[in-house]
């Protein structure tokens, strides 16, 4: 059954609004959201903030979308013009059976008039025959005023065409490379804003959401913070030393509710807990050795391998709870991070900033603080911050900050739930912190703390 002229009236205009509504920016609300505000006593505004998505701006793209719009009122165009040629036809076909339908009604009048002298079937046939055509005349009017419509739909599209080509060529008048190089100065001032505003220093830890109890006491489990948003691969490393799978899940959700992975196999154990995963790469310290890997997990291949000059291992300087944790790789919104301590510097903490790629150490910092008087350690902002104890009561009690080479002692409560953690390490994509406790697999929000400094906006 073929639609009518209406339906297809509408459903053009409804297209309209759906081109013209992808051309509108997103609302404000995707905006940054302040959680709080006070001055402090020098007077400066202090803020806590939530960052909004870090997405960039497509070049060029409102261009793009006013010629596409163009294009497609255009073809509407085109397809106006079948309809009204559709239209008037019908309206012509429609017209002739008025008047027939018309000479039948004073035929029928007539009849109705004289039915005794005709026979009660011819009067019933006719009759019959009326009833059939009579609805067709309230369809007449309505193709006549769908064919007005039409008529003034046609202009209003007229009119649309004229302003978006003259919107086209307004914008087609700047140079193209003037435009690009405004462009790409903004994508640079917008990076570096929201890397300002995402990071800050750690103000609050929340309570503990048990996302699933399974494995053994101790353990890593993370995500990828480098993979787009919304992939929530898991991986999860079962035990401490001496092993060497990785079970990959294909969600946050599947890892939860199933225990449906798959399995990938390392060309080395691994040792400790502080595994991390960084663009579907993993990075591990290999078994009874200083020596870091890089393994791509897709195609299990071994990437790079190179040795933490100095770095203490085999439980030589493990954090409190032992478990040849010795060496912590981390990573946060700079980087690729090692945590451990060294004989030059009497088993106190070293922070060791890595490449990605080659592993070479870029730049180290020696803390005073040591490494086997701490529960577990985590990286946020170029910031260390320390646990003063694995167990039930544990707060973050220490700090060191790589980009001013100054530590603070910090009073930070967090709920340890089970009562031994032996993996803490923070995702900068999720900004939350990922525990092992005593074979359950937990999540921490934080609350993180920014000074907006007028040289900044």
């Amino acid at each position: 059954m073929q639609p009518s002229p209406r339906l297809l009236i509408l459903t053009f205009l409804i297209l309209i609004s759906i081109q013209v509504a992808q051309v509108i920016p997103e609302g404000a609300e995707d905006g940054w959201r302040v959680f709080s505000s006070a001055p402090d006593s020098e007077g400066r505004c202090i803020c806590t903030v939530v960052a909004p998505q870090q997405t960039l701006c497509s070049r060029d793209a409102r261009t793009k979308q006013l010629r596409q719009l163009l294009e497609k009122v255009q073809n509407m165009t085109q397809s106006i013009e079948v309809l009204d040629r559709r239209t008037q036809r019908d309206l012509q076909y429609v017209e002739k059976m008025e008047t027939q339908m018309r000479g039948l009604e004073t035929k029928f009048k007539q009849v109705e008039e004289n039915h005794k002298a005709h026979l009660s079937r011819q009067f019933q046939a006719l009759k019959s025959k009326m009833d059939e055509l009579m609805p067709l005349i309230p369809v007449l009017e309505q193709y006549r005023a769908d064919a007005k419509l039409v008529l003034q739909f046609k202009e209003e599209v007229r009119n649309l065409s004229s302003v978006l080509a003259e919107l086209q060529e307004e914008i087609g008048a700047y140079d193209y490379e003037e435009l690009q190089s405004r462009v790409t100065n903004l994508e640079e001032r917008l990076r570096a804003c929201m890397q300002k505003l995402a990071c800050g220093k750690l103000t609050g830890i929340s309570n503990p959401l048990t996302v699933k109890t399974s494995g053994s006491r101790f353990g890593a489990w993370m995500t990828d913070p480098a993979t787009p948003e919304g992939d929530t691969t898991v991986y999860y490393m079962d035990g401490y030393h001496n092993n060497r799978f990785v079970r990959v899940y294909k969600s946050l959700q599947n890892f939860m509710n199933a225990d449906n992975f798959t399995v990938h196999r390392l060309p080395h154990p691994w040792s400790g807990t502080g595994q991390v995963v960084y663009n579907r790469t993993l990075y591990f310290n290999k078994y009874q050795s200083h020596i870091i890997i890089r393994f791509y997990i897709p195609s299990e291949r071994l990437l790079t391998q190179r040795s933490l000059p100095y770095a203490g291992y085999n439980n030589m300087y493990p954090y409190s709870w032992g478990g040849h944790s010795d060496i912590d790789l981390m990573v946060d919104e700079s980087g690729l991070w090692a945590v451990y301590a060294t004989n030059q510097n009497a088993g106190n903490i070293v922070i060791s900033k890595l490449d990605l790629t080659t592993l070479e150490v870029l730049q180290s910092w020696n803390t005073g603080y040591p490494k086997r008087s701490a529960g577990e350690a985590f990286m946020i902002c170029g910031t260390l911050y320390m646990t003063n104890s694995h167990l039930g009561g544990a707060k973050v009690y220490y700090s060191y900050n790589t980009n001013t080479s100054t530590y603070e002692y910090t009073d930070i409560q967090f709920h340890n739930q089970y009562s031994h953690i032996s993996m803490l390490d923070y995702n900068p994509k999720d900004r939350a912190l990922y525990a092992w406790n005593n074979g359950h697999q937990v999540l921490y929000n934080v609350t993180l703390f920014h000074i907006i400094k007028s040289d900044e906006l």
